[in-house]
């Protein structure tokens, strides 16, 4: 599985990898790195942060079960990703249904994996085609790897978890935002309605967001277009009007509020699709830090106040804590009487914190 990774792939590490594993096949491979990391501490699971000596990378991790019952959020940072000192995975993933806490975490394990198996194959495929010349057009063929390794990884993880033995996910699913920052570029895949937003300095000192990913809700036209083209049906309930949700096309149920989502599989056949948007952005010395979170802070907070609450937290590890606290009060100051959210962030930083800290102050919004 090796072979045709030179370009990419750490060679030494690759190397003693191989020699652990000399009868193993991909898959096998995967999870020794998956076992590695974790021994390492290089995986995150729960609130925390990842901060590895000699890494450009610091990430904080937090999330807060809201009043629904147990929390159905979960996410996973795995920094030098693949056994890449340049690449780190982190994902975000919001389930639903009686068993989307099931549901998130299974694709949670599966997704990371499945994930390095696919990039690595389609790495060493393209690097045997006589027409394939990384260093012609690097950028274009990289995003196109991870674009097509994302599209086998989320039809794959799909497929496994509609035959998953211990699992029932015919009513219940997820979202998945999930990010690999490989060098100066970061590869968004996003299947759902959770967010990514960019903290990056504009020409006069201040901090700005920059939304990197669509939330994918029912009632986008080219997403209604697609449910009402395979007979599922979109609108509102008379008791939520602007929530658009999903119904199958003669029951009321299940009521979905994304149009993309993992398991759910009573309405695959009417519009609802797992097939993740793919796009890349090229990180600069002004881009500051990617902040993920499920729609339990965007439904209360803007991107700019989600910056400008990370930017003013005293302690970067601290700082996905501390926005997902201040979404937990503007839940119970905006939405009164609805029951909160399960809220989750996490808060990647690009660059050192005394790089950081000469970024023009911005004054906090009051939450």
């Amino acid at each position: 599985m090796f072979n045709g990774l030179a370009r990419s792939f750490s060679i030494k590490r690759a190397k003693n990898l191989k020699n652990n594993c000399e009868n193993c096949d991909g898959k096998e491979a995967v999870e020794a790195m998956a076992k590695n990391a974790k021994k390492n501490d290089l995986i995150l699971r729960s609130s925390g942060i990842v901060n590895v000596d000699g890494s450009n990378n610091l990430a904080s991790v937090f999330s807060k079960r809201g009043e629904k019952g147990v929390n159905q959020d979960c996410c996973i940072v795995w920094e030098e990703f693949g056994c890449q000192e340049d690449m780190i995975f982190c994902g975000i993933f919001d389930g639903h249904g009686p068993w989307g806490h099931f549901v998130a975490k299974s694709v949670r394990e599966s997704m990371p994996s499945s994930l390095l198996c696919n990039w690595q194959e389609t790495l060493a495929e393209a690097s045997v085609d006589p027409d394939f010349d990384l260093e012609s057009d690097k950028k274009h063929h990289r995003f196109n790897i991870w674009k097509h390794s994302y599209l086998k990884t989320c039809a794959a993880v799909d497929q496994e978890l509609e035959q998953h033995r211990k699992i029932d996910a015919f009513y219940s699913g997820t979202t998945a935002l999930t990010i690999v920052r490989q060098g100066d570029i970061v590869f968004l895949a996003n299947v759902g309605d959770s967010r990514a937003v960019l903290g990056t300095t504009a020409d006069n000192g201040n901090l700005v967001a920059v939304q990197l990913t669509m939330d994918f809700k029912p009632n986008l036209p080219q997403e209604a277009e697609r449910i009402s083209q395979c007979q599922g049906r979109v609108y509102c309930l008379d008791d939520e009007p602007g929530v658009h949700r999903v119904w199958l096309p003669h029951d009321d149920s299940p009521g979905l509020a994304m149009s993309r989502a993992f398991g759910d599989y009573c309405v695959k056949d009417f519009g609802l699709i797992s097939v993740p948007e793919v796009t890349q952005r090229h990180i600069t010395s002004n881009d500051q830090f990617l902040v993920l979170a499920t729609d339990g802070v965007w439904d209360v907070i803007s991107n700019q106040e989600a910056v400008q609450i990370i930017s003013t937290a005293s302690d970067r590890a601290k700082s996905a804590k501390r926005l997902v606290e201040c979404a937990a009060r503007a839940w119970k100051r905006k939405r009164k009487g609805i029951a909160m959210d399960d809220i989750s962030a996490i808060v990647l930083f690009f660059h050192s914190s005394s790089s950081f800290e000469q970024i023009q102050p911005v004054v906090p919004p009051a939450l």
